[in-house]
């Protein structure tokens, strides 16, 4: 309602109406209808004023409220059951996923090969149904510790509807990839759940990516990581619950149901062919639909192959990731070793880190299940 306020009490200002328009009934017609009419408006009229008790505005406590861990699956142990499923893309051979099977058993795993692995349809590893049976029967299955997506590429986003994460409430367990894969990060988070952006099962492990990913999902220590190459942009430090991911997946999430909150959160971003206006332009969308409200830090990783020039001119990540830290006022390290790179962290996301961007480094908090 325009206008519509409270007077110096505390009260809303169509209460101080309210005792006239009582009174004004009073001297309606004396017709039966308008006599019931008029008595009714005015018990509610004396009913809204004696009910109202003006409020004292409540104390405001200007610190933050302490961020929370999600709830983490149990650690894959040497001979946990590993599903290997395609959410997204396409495998491009046969070869891909022998080599995914021989990654996970280096591991200690046994792994359990999704049904439409290497199915193929368009852009896509099968149709939206199969993709989502693979998925759904990994989750649902009492024999499947953990979940290891075989690649990203595209169309994660189009099963976020015909999920079912019900079983995961009751037993959690792990979730494995990223670039794509970070729309299902999404999903877990929502259940409540930590879910591990790290490599896809077909990729070639460094031997810095394995000891990442076999430090966060099967030792689960807490860890301090130091990144020596990245650049502080903003100073300082900071505890939040990691969130985030692949910047084009997060900024297409907006305005749906699975939009990822970053309230008390150290943010992770990274990318990969995106011309930097396209990268300004998601950051901005972010931005704009306060999805950095509330964040703690960000941290930022590597934009591979993303162009800083283009015939109209040229800005540069490090512009772009300055810029965004200095609006949210928050510690801001960039280059990370997180992305479309070699070697990689595996970062569990819905834990609590701590991240000291003087000393490029992030301790990991980790309590499970």
């Amino acid at each position: 309602m325009r206008g519509c306020g409270v007077d110096s009490a505390g009260a809303p200002c169509y209460l101080r109406s309210l005792p006239a328009f009582a009174t004004c009934l009073r001297y309606l017609p004396s017709l039966p209808a308008v006599e019931t009419a008029s008595r009714s408006v005015a018990l509610i009229a004396h009913n809204l004023l004696h009910s109202y008790v003006p409020q004292m505005p409540a104390a405001i406590d200007l610190r933050l409220s302490a961020p929370r861990a999600l709830l983490e699956p149990p650690l894959l142990a040497p001979g946990a059951r590993i599903a290997l499923v395609a959410p997204a893309g396409p495998l491009q051979s046969a070869q891909e996923l022998a080599h995914a099977e021989s990654n996970a058993r280096a591991l200690g795993w046994d792994p359990v090969i999704g049904e439409h692995a290497l199915a193929r349809r368009g852009y896509f590893a099968g149709g939206d149904a199969e993709r989502v049976a693979d998925l759904q029967r990994a989750i649902n299955d009492p024999a499947i510790d953990g979940i290891w997506c075989l690649r990203g590429g595209y169309g994660a986003t189009r099963l976020l509807q015909s999920i079912d994460v019900a079983e995961l409430r009751h037993r959690p367990r792990a979730l494995i990839g990223y670039s794509d894969i970070t729309a299902l990060h999404a999903l877990w988070q929502q259940a409540g759940l930590v879910s591990y952006h790290g490599p896809t099962a077909r990729a070639e492990l460094s031997e810095f990516t394995r000891d990442s990913l076999r430090c966060a999902v099967q030792l689960g220590t807490h860890t301090e990581t130091v990144a020596p190459d990245a650049v502080c942009i903003v100073p300082g430090q900071a505890t939040g619950r990691l969130a985030g991911g692949n910047l084009a997946l997060l900024a297409a999430l907006c305005g749906t149901p699975w939009a990822v909150s970053f309230e008390g959160a150290v943010v992770v971003l990274e990318d990969v062919h995106e011309a930097m206006y396209r990268v300004d332009r998601m950051l901005v969308q972010l931005l704009q639909s306060g999805a950095f409200r509330g964040s703690r830090a960000i941290l930022f990783g590597h934009c591979t192959d993303c162009p800083e020039s283009n015939e109209d001119g040229r800005r540069t990540l490090h512009e772009l990731v300055r810029e965004l830290g200095e609006t949210l006022r928050v510690p801001t390290l960039l280059g990370v070793p997180v992305g479309h790179i070699p070697d990689q962290w595996t970062l569990p996301f819905g834990a609590l880190a701590t991240l000291n961007a003087d000393a490029h480094s992030l301790i990991i908090h980790r309590h499970h299940s």
